[in-house]
């Protein structure tokens, strides 16, 4: 039984439907995958926006100075009385006002540091002198600064399209904070930007929770693209194409009436291989003009057997016609929704994250005073969740790029096997049968020639700036450690001290070799001198962490989403030319048809 079977499933007809069968398989797993990482990158998205408004609100040390208040009027001079006859002052002193001149710079934050040291009035006056050097120098470059600033925005600004997202207005003075909300804005919309995909490829969404929720139909002319935020134009959309039913179920169905035909054509290729035993029985009893009742049993059983191979060839033809209805009247107008869907939305994340990188520009022109706080817990597992959520944005696009290419693998690779098989319309089989084949051939090819390293490497490249961080914190809560349980140690051995000063007298000391007194303020000066090293190092490390925190924001922030930009602009264009093509050989046919 076992080589029979083997044998059956070697059949071309049988292998060929066998395969069929896996590819539909693979496709109804891949459009699940492609479902799900289509709406884990949104989600990624508005998580990574989200982390970057806490991260910066936490960030309080990165801040403009506060504004310049203008200078007090000058008290009015003191006046003469009036000479007579005369409606006029006589002359007086002329007072003119001096240019307004910036505040002095704010007090050192307070610091538990300040125990018993003569030099602490010293280093206070050494610190605020630097404090100042760095207020004139930021005071005196922020004219310079708003005028620069306002020209690269100029510059920068991404080309004017139909869309409300063509442009952002830059402000003269922004903080971090209120630069990181704008990025989050956008984040925002670019997550929206995928809400009529996701309900094409029927992904949960967030925003897709009850009813009035917004979506992106995107109204395609020769030279505009427009945007409506209209739910029913999306319900119209899906419906008006695909006859109210969901792509899910339009491949769940193929599928099963692709394991049915599996089935039949199994039942057809052993009917056969019967029928061929039985009809080489009959001729070889009919040579040997065997008995009349045994060679006329075996007739019948091979007309049988005919009737079967008919009835069985029946079952193939409408199987086979379902499979095709299925294709062409439900699949291929989904398909054709499914490549304008991501025309759309990269269209639109194109744009999204243009103004992205004219936004993040603004960050180089940040005036701001690093101060000395300390790196808070709160702000350290804010920081922790950005990477998270950073992380989350790169390994779901890599997903969301591995899940279409498995996608249209699997359906180019059905396609090329069930094309052509069994009907037997030579006109059905030219017409419809090529324009689905080329259409999925072409998308195939551009998924394939999309450059999605570059991408995939700025994320992971702004992953790694901000691990930098991570790292950095990292090492300025290890050294606050070191320095407390140094101050600590200080505070012990100058109380021993104290206690041994109050039990001996001056002339009480023991006559001993060593003055105990001595012996401990030589422990006690060692003591305090390492807690300073300690506090210096604490202190360093926090200066590198406020300039780090900046320096790779300024670093990260462009590089990864002028990759975006690029990557977005690829497949925008990658899917317009395939949607276009196809529109294009859909106008050829209903030309040919119309011409007689």
């Amino acid at each position: 039984m076992g080589c029979w079977y083997s044998r059956i499933d070697r059949e071309e007809s049988v292998s060929r439907c066998k395969a069929r069968k896996r590819y539909i398989k693979e496709l109804v797993i891949a459009r699940q995958a492609l479902s799900a990482s289509h709406s884990m990158y949104l989600r990624s998205l508005r998580g990574t926006g989200s982390a970057l408004v806490q991260f910066s609100s936490n960030e309080t040390t990165l801040h403009r100075p506060p504004p310049v208040p203008a200078p007090p009027p000058p008290p009015p001079p003191q006046q003469p009385p009036m000479s007579p006859g005369s409606d006029t002052w006589t002359s007086g002193t002329t007072t003119t006002a001096s240019p307004a001149l910036p505040p002095p710079p704010p007090p050192p934050p307070s610091s538990s540091w300040d125990f018993w040291d003569p030099f602490a009035q010293a280093a206070t006056t050494a610190s605020r002198s630097v404090t100042e050097e760095e207020w004139e120098a930021a005071t005196s470059t922020s004219e310079t600064a708003v005028t620069a600033v306002t020209g690269a925005a100029n510059a920068a600004a991404p080309p004017s399209s139909g869309s409300e997202l063509a442009m952002v207005v830059c402000r003269n003075s922004k903080e971090l904070v209120e630069i990181v909300k704008e990025v989050d804005e956008y984040f925002l919309k670019a997550a929206d930007a995928g809400s009529h995909l996701a309900l094409l490829l029927e992904a949960s969404n967030p925003n897709l929770s009850g009813k009035g929720y917004n979506n992106y139909a995107c109204n395609l002319t020769p030279t505009t693209w427009t945007w409506n935020w209209n739910p029913k134009i999306v319900e119209n959309t899906i419906v008006g194409h695909t006859g109210n039913t969901s792509h899910c179920s339009t491949i769940e169905r193929l599928y099963a009436w692709e394991k049915k035909l599996y089935q039949e054509v199994k039942n057809a290729e052993a009917i056969k291989i019967e029928h061929e035993k039985k009809g080489a029985h009959m001729r070889k009893l009919e040579v040997k003009r065997a008995e009349y009742m045994k060679t006329e049993k075996t007739k019948k059983e091979v007309e049988k057997l005919e009737s079967q191979m008919m009835v069985a060839s029946q079952a193939i033809e409408t199987t086979s016609a379902e499979i095709i209805k299925l294709r062409e009247s439900e699949l291929y107008p989904q398909l054709l929704e499914l490549v304008k869907g991501l025309m759309c939305m990269w269209r639109s994340m194109y744009e999204i994250h243009q103004v992205h990188t004219h936004i993040v520009q603004q960050l180089k022109y940040l005036n701001f005073i690093p101060s000395n706080e300390p790196t808070s817990e709160i702000h350290r597992q804010s920081t922790l969740q950005l990477e998270l959520e950073v992380q989350q944005w790169h390994l779901s696009f890599c997903n969301l790029v591995k899940a279409q290419r498995d996608y249209i693998q699997s359906l180019a690779g059905w396609l090329r096997l069930s094309l052509f098989q069994f009907s037997k319309n030579l006109l059905l089989r030219n017409s419809q049968e090529s324009k689905i084949y080329s259409f999925c051939e072409e998308w195939h090819l551009a998924v394939d020639r999309i450059p999605d390293k570059v991408a995939s490497e700025g994320i992971k490249s702004f992953l790694t700036v901000i691990h930098a961080i991570v790292v950095q914190q990292a090492e300025e809560y290890k050294q606050k450690k070191k320095a407390d349980s140094a101050f600590k140690d200080f505070e012990k051995k100058a109380a021993e001290l104290r206690s041994l000063e109050s039990k001996y007298s001056p002339f009480s000391v023991p006559e001993t070799n060593k003055d105990p007194i001595a012996v401990k303020k030589t422990k006690v000066d060692l003591s305090r001198a390492k807690a300073e090293e300690e506090k210096s190092k604490h202190e360093k490390s926090v200066s590198l962490t406020r300039a780090m925190t900046l320096n790779n924001l300024q670093m990260g922030f462009p590089h990864v989403f002028q990759a975006m930009v690029g990557f977005s602009s690829v497949c925008m264009q990658a899917f317009e030319s395939v949607y276009n093509q196809a529109k294009s050989i859909e106008q050829e046919h209903d030309v040919k048809r119309i011409l007689p």
